[in-house]
């Protein structure tokens, strides 16, 4: 949670702070469940009955996808979507909405369904309409409510058995789906596994989502502990049924607790036995969550469904309304008859929302923290067009490197009444460049996902624009192309920042040794690139552009550009573990040899 002194910032070998703007390892299922009688109680105690869980087609590690993402230097972080239905299947529902988000992950997905009386997951490795390959498959996941993930690793690995959700059998039964990433994990690991944590936990994996969920867990044995004896209810109460509304109580209890404790981003979905779905934001806001709405009439009265996710681009093709985005701090839950109740778990909750969300990560039919994807893109393009227009370099075209920059880019040759072309043709059905672990490896699979047209470019002096530039690989290879394409000059403008720092929240960047911009000056990086002329959007200029579209925010996470980190916890030895821990490609290496191997036949 962030201090009201100030945000931490880390900036090469110093260490400071800047003062704020004016205003993992799965839990081990047991073999007994937490069952309550039916009616209003639900029971603490584990029974010898064999939990009612069921595992649907799960596998090992599979195939990895073909994919269709960009060819980026920076890959996406994770979506989750959790919906609760009156009657009816949940699955195809989630099914749908995975699919709304599946550029926010490409490498696993997820889903668990339930109707309360028994819960069915499927988990594997590979893109939404692979794993949910069939009608066969979908009919097994039956139950009105479920939650979905998506998921590129940015903490672990890419192990299937790091696919989410992640489960806990006591107390109660939870599963859970995060977005983000823990900042504080090896100390609250350890806490977990030592004589401070409720029960000695058994923690199978290396992802921060599972700690994330152990530590709930952990806390919500504690608050039903402290309850009982405030209440009198001694030893002999382990086997009292609680009514549901003081179990409610309990997990919210638990939730300010889990907030204390855990630092970073986490945006998290989760399905609890007894309680309902429940959603919940960290105290910083920097991962989106989104509620909606929807009405449906059961034997002739009205009812409200809901649905929750990473972006509200899920909602429309099914049929909800966006109601508002979950407010930092905030847990809410939708229980088992349908009823949404909320409760603020954080002290001193902050909106410090990430804005690379709004640049790269997120769709443009997105509205998010009450700011439209599409509308903060368009700014970004004007805020360019007044830079381009300074330096009279007598453009003749403007052309987007698909598809992220396309709103950007019309509206920079809008504002200097230039002609916008696509030059760029994508081939969507070729793997991702950022996975291939060898350079020359990434230039080739550059060339067979995007080819120039000369027709385009012959003879013209183009400004290519691109939401972002992380590694320079890809936009090196870019301008070679357009060159080679017939363009008598070739000239860049960048949507964000130069990126200088590591994102420890939720985004899986290269090494900062592998960032172009390290140690580098515009001039040089230009010239690194081989382009006739470069800018960057100015870091004033971006965060103006939110604060512009709400003015509430007060403070942006941008800490990937100006290397102040909203947590407070964040240091340069922090910094240092996570580089020698392996960024992006690095950390990828070990498990794409066979991959490569069978794509370029070596």
């Amino acid at each position: 949670m962030v201090h009201a002194r100030g945000f931490r910032c880390v900036s090469g070998a110093s260490v400071g702070y800047a003062k704020p703007q004016a205003a993992a390892r799965q839990g081990v299922p047991a073999r007994g469940r937490s069952r309550g009688k039916s009616g209003s109680g639900v029971s603490w105690v584990a029974t010898k009955r064999p939990h009612v869980l069921e595992e649907v087609g799960r596998s090992g590690l599979g195939p990895k996808p073909s994919g269709n993402s960009p060819s980026r230097d920076v890959s996406r972080k994770c979506g989750i979507i959790g919906i609760y239905k009156t009657q009816g299947l949940a699955s195809f529902e989630l099914y749908e909405g995975l699919l709304m988000l599946q550029h926010r992950g490409q490498d696993s997905a997820g889903m668990v369904t339930t109707d309360w009386s028994r819960f069915v997951e499927k988990k594997e490795n590979g893109l939404v309409k692979d794993v949910f390959h069939s009608k066969t498959v979908m009919d097994k996941l039956p139950g009105n409510v479920g939650i979905g993930h998506v998921r590129y690793p940015t903490a672990g690995t890419a192990s299937a058995l790091e696919a989410q959700p992640f489960f806990v059998n006591s107390p109660l039964g939870i599963f859970l789906i995060h977005n983000g990433n823990i900042t504080n994990t090896e100390s609250l690991r350890d806490r977990l596994q030592g004589s401070k944590s409720f029960f000695n936990r058994c923690l199978r994996t290396d992802s921060d989502s599972e700690v994330l969920l152990n530590v709930w867990a952990d806390a919500i044995h504690r608050a039903h502990q402290e309850y009982l004896l405030k209440h009198g209810i001694g030893q002999a109460g382990k086997n009292v049924d609680l009514q549901k509304q003081i179990v409610t109580k309990i997990v919210f209890e638990a939730g300010k607790e889990l907030m204390q404790k855990v630092k970073g981003a986490y945006s998290c979905i989760a399905l609890v036995k007894g309680v309902g779905l429940v959603g919940f934001r960290d105290p910083n806001g920097i991962r989106p969550l989104v509620l909606g709405k929807r009405r449906t009439k059961v034997d002739g009265v009205e009812k409200d469904e809901y649905i929750l996710a990473s972006e509200d681009c899920a909602f429309g093709p099914i049929g909800y309304d966006r109601v508002r985005d979950v407010n930092p701090g905030e847990m809410v839950i939708i229980n088992e008859d349908g009823e949404l109740i909320s409760s603020m778990c954080a002290d001193k909750p902050e909106l410090t929302p990430c804005v690379f969300e709004y640049i790269y990560l997120s769709r443009p039919d997105s509205i998010l923290n009450d700011i439209p994807v599409y509308k903060f893109q368009l700014e970004l393009g004007r805020r360019l067009a007044k830079q381009v227009r300074e330096k009279d370099w007598g453009v003749d075209i403007v052309v987007p490197v698909p598809d992220g920059a396309r709103p950007i880019a019309i509206e920079l040759g809008s504002q200097l009444g230039l002609p916008y072309r696509e030059g760029l043709v994508k081939n969507r059905y070729v793997g991702r460049t950022f996975i291939m672990p060898e350079q020359h490896l990434r230039e080739v699979s550059v060339r067979r996902k995007l080819n120039a047209m000369s027709a385009v470019f012959k003879g013209q002096k183009v400004l290519l624009v691109d939401d972002s530039i992380i590694r320079g690989t890809t936009m090196t290879q870019i301008v070679q192309m357009v060159r080679n394409a017939g363009a008598k000059e070739v000239y860049l403008a960048s949507a964000s920042p130069p990126v200088r720092h590591p994102n420890v929240y939720g985004v899986d960047m290269p090494s900062t040794k592998e960032f172009i911009a390290t140690d580098q000056s515009v001039e040089e990086i230009r010239e690194s690139l081989g382009a006739d002329g470069l800018i960057y959007q100015t870091l004033e200029d971006l965060y103006a552009t939110g604060f512009s579209l709400n003015s509430r925010i007060k403070k942006f996470d941008g800490a990937c550009f100006d290397g102040c980190y909203v947590t407070g916890n964040i240091n340069k030895e922090y910094l240092e573990n996570l580089e020698l821990a392996g960024r992006g490609t690095d950390r990828r290496k070990g498990k794409l040899v066979s991959r490569l191997n069978e794509e370029f036949s070596i």
